[in-house]
Parts: C-alpha cells; sequence; structure tokens
C-alpha cells in the first residue's frame, strides 16, 4: 500500500489510510490487487468517510477480477477505469492468463518478447479528490511512476512559485491518464525489440536456402499478435468512453475550466498513443502474414521449377529411349543391326536429337530458374 498527497507544492507519502481530504489538492491510494481484497472493508470506511461514497460490489469484483478487459464504467461518486497494460515483465506470462506465470511457457514457441508481455488489467477508481488504483503485485509501472511523482513533488517544493511550470496532476483523472500514457508508452518502447525478432523470422520465412520448420512457433506468434490487437482495441475502446463522458459534462464544477480543456488534451493525446499501438500490432500481424504468403510462394515457384526441369529431361530422354526400343526388337532381319557402321551413326543421331533438345528447350527458357 502507497498513500500520497498531492498539492501544487508537495507530494508527501504515507504508509497508512489517511484520516481526512488535504486542504489543497488530492489523494493517490494505490494498493496491490490481493492487499485491496485483504483490506477491503477498511479501504470501503476510509471512502465513506473521506468521500461519502462507497465503491458498489459489482465495481469491486471488477476490481479484483484479473481476466477483465479494459473498459469504462462511472456512477454518480466515481468513474472505474480497467486498463490492461501491455508492460514487458521479468517473467514469461500466457495472454490469455495475464499475471499468471507459466512454467511450461519455455517451451512455447515464437518471439521471446511476445512471452514477457504482461497484460494484467490496472484498475482505477476516480472521486472528485481521491484516486484509488489496483495494481498486479510488483507493478513495476507503480512504482515507477510513484518514484517520479515524488522527484516533481520535490522540484516543486525547493522551486519559487511561479519559478516554474508546475508538473505535478491537478487533478485524480489528471494522475490516471498519466498513468495510463506511462503504460502504452511502455509498449511502444518494445516494439524495436519485437520488430526485429519478427524481421528476423520473415527473412528466414523467405530466404529459399534456409529449410523453415518451426511452424508451432509462428501460429503461436500469429495468435499473440491477434491477442494483442484485442486487448489494444478494448483500451482505444475504454479511452473513447472516458473522452465521450468528459465531453457530456456541461459545467466541469470539481476543476479549472482551463485545467479541463488541459484534460481532454492529455486524454486524446493517449488515444493517440493507444491508436499508434493498435496500428504497430496490426502491421506486424500483416507483415508476419504476409512472409507467410511469400514464403509458399517461393516454395511454389521452387516446385514448378523443379517439376519443370524434370519434365524437359523426360521429353529430352524418351524419344532416345523410343529409339533404343525400336532397335531392341527381335527381328530376323534387320538392315542397320548387321551394319558395321550402325551402332556408330545411331549413336551420332542419338547425340544430335538429345543437343538439338537440349538447345529447343534453352530458347524457350524451359530450363534454368527464373531470373
Amino acid at each position: 500500500m502507497r498513500v500520497f498527497q498531492i498539492n501544487p507544492q508537495a507530494v508527501v507519502e504515507s504508509a497508512k489510510l489517511p484520516d481526512q481530504l488535504p486542504e489543497q489538492g488530492f489523494i493517490w491510494m494505490a494498493f496491490a490487487r490481493r492487499e485491496f481484497e485483504v483490506l477491503q472493508q477498511e479501504i470501503q470506511s476510509t471512502l465513506e468517510r473521506l468521500c461519502g461514497a462507497q465503491i458498489v460490489d459489482l465495481h469491486v469484483l471488477d476490481v479484483l477480477n484479473n481476466q477483465l478487459p479494459s473498459h469504462y464504467d462511472y456512477t454518480s461518486d466515481y468513474n472505474l477505469m480497467v486498463f490492461r497494460r501491455l508492460a514487458a515483465g521479468q517473467t514469461e506470462s500466457d495472454l490469455s492468463r495475464p499475471g499468471e506465470i507459466l512454467h511450461r511457457s519455455r517451451d512455447k514457441g515464437g518471439p521471446p518478447v511476445l512471452h514477457r508481455i504482461d497484460t494484467s488489467p490496472v484498475a482505477f477508481v476516480v472521486f472528485d479528490r481521491l484516486v484509488l488504483t489496483v495494481h498486479p503485485t510488483d507493478c513495476a509501472i507503480r512504482e515507477s511512476y510513484a518514484a517520479r511523482l515524488l522527484s516533481l513533488g520535490a522540484l516543486a517544493a525547493n522551486t519559487q512559485a511561479g519559478q516554474q511550470p508546475n508538473r505535478l496532476p491537478v487533478s485524480p483523472p489528471d494522475l490516471m491518464l498519466r498513468v495510463i500514457s506511462q503504460m502504452v508508452d511502455g509498449y511502444l518502447n518494445l516494439r524495436r525489440e519485437l520488430t526485429r525478432q519478427l524481421d528476423h523470422w520473415q527473412s528466414e520465412l523467405i530466404n529459399p536456402k534456409t529449410r523453415f520448420n518451426n511452424w508451432s512457433a509462428l501460429l503461436d506468434a500469429r495468435l499473440s499478435l491477434h491477442h494483442l490487437d484485442e486487448i489494444c482495441e478494448d483500451q482505444r475502446a475504454a479511452i473513447q468512453d472516458w473522452i465521450d463522458a468528459l465531453d457530456a459534462v456541461v459545467e466541469p464544477h470539481a476543476v479549472h475550466p482551463r485545467s479541463f480543456e488541459l484534460l481532454k488534451v492529455r486524454s486524446r493525446d493517449v488515444l493517440e498513443h493507444i491508436e499508434r499501438v493498435v496500428h504497430h500490432v496490426r502491421r506486424l500481424e500483416q507483415s508476419a502474414e504476409t512472409a507467410v504468403q511469400m514464403h509458399f510462394n517461393a516454395q511454389s515457384n521452387r516446385t514448378n521449377d523443379i517439376m519443370r526441369t524434370l519434365t524437359v529431361l523426360t521429353a529430352i530422354f524418351l524419344p532416345l529411349n523410343l529409339i533404343t526400343g525400336f532397335f531392341g526388337m527381335n527381328f530376323e532381319t534387320f538392315a542397320v543391326l548387321h551394319d558395321e557402321h550402325g551402332l556408330w551413326w545411331t549413336t551420332l543421331f542419338m547425340l544430335v536429337l538429345a543437343v538439338s533438345l537440349v538447345v529447343f528447350f534453352w530458347r524457350k527458357r524451359y530450363l534454368g530458374g527464373t531470373s
């Protein structure tokens, strides 16, 4: 559990649940999923005391659900955002079971970077002056943003007012969007490694000198990319619902009008980043599909070349076999067979015929590979 009191001048961290709201700013309470489940009653009591409302039971189940896709929901007291992250984990996990370590995953094919993408959901419960987040255990994103927040707070405390623009979040929705933006940018940082590994596979598929047999790994990679595409679509739909809810607000009484406009700008920026992720994942999926198609086309062309060469060789030796079969007939009188030069004339004729056929097929480009 990590609790932060955030105001324009400083950030103060506490190790216990707050007793009251600060005079200025807001509170961020961050919990691990198991920790939230154990402290559920205390947290609900704290929310009732500070905000005058509790998290409804269905939303509590959503927060504790490790399989829930990204989505947005709201009540008259708070907004709920569940966002599936795409982070590089230290351990391999299955995309269909986010947050779970698979001991058998080392035998699974596909690029290793796809196995290390953790897609566990992160829940945000946003009140007017309080935001509650529920993360997976040992969430690197929470720790990273908390460290950044404390450094910004220390910088703001040591800087005189008006000397430097304040970079601290000004409201709970602003903090939520900043954390989500960091989660999305975390996947954008994985693009180079993922692209490099898939490009290596494509070069192996297209190279005619290599014999590609790892089809199960390729299928796993394509399925993983398809699953990532579905996760990104859910993320985009959730942020779009959030933006629609902001646009529906007629009078932003809880925040300053300019801050409200900046909140919309940040929301659209997060949506644009998610769309970049969607575009990149789809491009990788299409590239893998195109590489497979090119591989089969190359194999088909190679098979056609082999069959054409074998057909030409058969066509060359077919008349030669006919001639040898003709001279192999058992007749009493065969004039050529009794000629002392018959063998040489027949051999010369067969040689000329074979060379003529080779030249004919070569001019027709039936022999040799395609340039």
